[in-house]
């Protein structure tokens, strides 16, 4: 199994060989702002690019937290929808495998179907180059991609488009206890939506189930069961990103503690 873990952006490289891992997830300048992507790496895109080629280490981009393209309030749609364009293109100078984006939510006394549809006019706004990878989230009743049945609507929404093809599925497990989704069945629940999970972000939880806390604990120290964590990346068959706390010697012990149960 392919673990890697989300790393800091100044040395993507050298932090996936502190971890002995074969990809890294990391930001492209503030998660929490506005001004757009920033390649802190010294050889800049192309070196790092490169350099990664060279080194054999995949690499995933994690667009801001604030990119919401579902909301019905244009001072946040539009910068998103131009925000997540700009972590499109930035995404694809430096060879990135993909780019995950939160799936966003609607205002209190909005219709969620606005939400969805927004969501289609995003991807027929946006000139995706590489697979844009939409991931669940823990909190929020008006969320788009908290429950099962809204992530549904958001891809039947998507299916509408020419370029639904470069649509992916990023399952955070977290994120799924947290929301109120039964670990159980996740797998096969999203799978039979979507048809893909491209990537697992795996992370045991901090807070019960259905939470809606968004709170990341190292595997096994937290409130999902130990073998049916594994059994979901087992069962996934995707990539894992680690998005846990601490270091490269943290991470490096989160993946022994996962590949000895795999």
């Amino acid at each position: 199994m392919d673990i890697g873990a989300h790393v800091d952006q100044a040395d993507p490289i050298a932090e996936a060989q502190a971890r002995r891992a074969p990809h890294v997830q990391f930001f492209l300048g503030d998660p929490q702002g506005y001004r757009g992507p920033e390649i802190r790496y010294a050889g800049g895109a192309d070196g790092l690019r490169t350099d990664a080629e060279a080194a054999g280490i995949g690499l995933y981009v994690h667009a801001p937290y604030i990119v919401n393209v579902a909301t019905t309030n244009n001072r946040i749609r539009i910068p998103s929808r131009k925000l997540l364009q700009q972590h499109v293109d930035a995404a694809a100078a430096i060879g990135a495998r993909g780019l995950i984006v939160h799936g966003g939510h609607v205002n209190k006394d909005d219709d969620p179907e606005k939400g969805f549809d927004n969501w289609r006019k995003a991807i027929e706004a946006t000139d995706l180059k590489l697979p844009l990878l939409i991931e669940n989230t823990a909190g929020g009743d008006n969320a788009m991609t908290r429950y099962l049945e809204r992530i549904g609507r958001v891809w039947d929404a998507i299916a509408a488009t020419e370029q639904a093809d470069l649509v992916g599925f990023c399952l955070d497990t977290c994120h799924a206890h947290a929301g109120g989704n039964s670990l159980e069945t996740v797998v096969g629940d999203v799978l039979a939506i979507t048809g893909r999970i491209d990537l697992v972000h795996c992370n045991d939880s901090r807070d019960a189930f259905d939470s809606g806390a968004d709170r990341h604990a190292n595997l096994g120290a937290g409130k999902v069961d130990a073998d049916l964590l594994a059994a979901v990346v087992r069962d996934a068959g995707a990539p894992v990103v680690l998005e846990t706390p601490g270091g490269a010697a943290e991470h490096v012990a989160d993946a022994h503690w996962l590949s000895e149960r795999l």
